[in-house]
């Protein structure tokens, strides 16, 4: 774990990385006096795990959690302040943890409990969605990043990939409720990878169709949904 300590008090940065010296995982550690080197230390070598002094002069912690909130992959944020009164702030910045000075041993402990957990449930949060089936007693998976539609028909569901067909277990509405943020109803039998969705469209008929990214098929929307479709883009 790349660990940075950001405090203007020396004496307080030391004292940190003396305590993490028992956590193996937390060892390569760096240091920042300010807001604004600890923003340059993010943009040069990185940091899983940010230990973020709140009261500093020019920048202050809040202000560098809201920059470093900003990253395609923030760290996780750890405020250590003598002012406990911040922790609603810290809060509202989705802070991983809160440390109150002076930083005792059993408080980091129970800080860096709490961060492994948060951590693995990170990781599991961002492990690629997949959509199970079974095929000749074997059972596969698609990515959902790779999924186009998924129709009903009759007493089947047929999944579309970029790679293969595939006929599921699952039916429409228990997938809409596994991935609601991921499928988009179109129409009563079909729901699309709303990723994927590129345009709304007017068919020759009067109705409307939904075109896919790499997907040649057009797809009909009903009426009932349109209004929906239509500012979902």
């Amino acid at each position: 774990m790349k660990v940075l300590i950001v405090d203007d008090e020396p004496l307080a940065r030391a004292r940190l990385q003396r305590l993490l010296a028992h956590y193996p995982d937390y060892q390569h550690a760096t240091q920042a006096s300010n807001g604004n080197e600890a923003l340059q230390q993010m943009k040069l070598l990185g940091a899983d795990i940010v230990f973020l002094d709140i009261d500093m002069p020019a920048m202050n912690g809040l202000e560098v959690a809201t920059q470093l909130n900003k990253l395609p992959v923030p760290p996780a944020i750890i405020f250590v302040t003598a002012h406990p009164e911040h922790a609603l702030d810290a809060l509202q910045l989705s802070a991983a943890g809160y440390l109150v000075k002076p930083v005792t041993e059993q408080n980091l402990a129970n800080t860096i409990e709490q961060l492994g957990r948060l951590t693995r449930a990170h990781v599991h949060k961002q492990r690629p969605a997949v959509i199970s089936y079974q095929l000749a007693g074997v059972t596969k998976c698609v990515a959902l990043d790779d999924v186009f539609y998924v129709m009903a028909e009759d007493k089947y569901t047929r999944l579309i990939s970029t790679n293969a067909e595939a006929i599921l277990d699952q039916s429409l509405k228990q997938l809409e409720q596994q991935y609601p943020t991921e499928l988009l109803r179109i129409h009563r039998k079909i729901l699309i990878n709303q990723s994927r969705l590129v345009a709304l469209k007017k068919a020759v008929d009067g109705s409307h169709v939904v075109e896919l990214k790499d997907c040649a098929c057009l797809l009909p929307v009903s009426r009932r949904l349109y209004k929906q479709i239509k500012a979902h883009l």
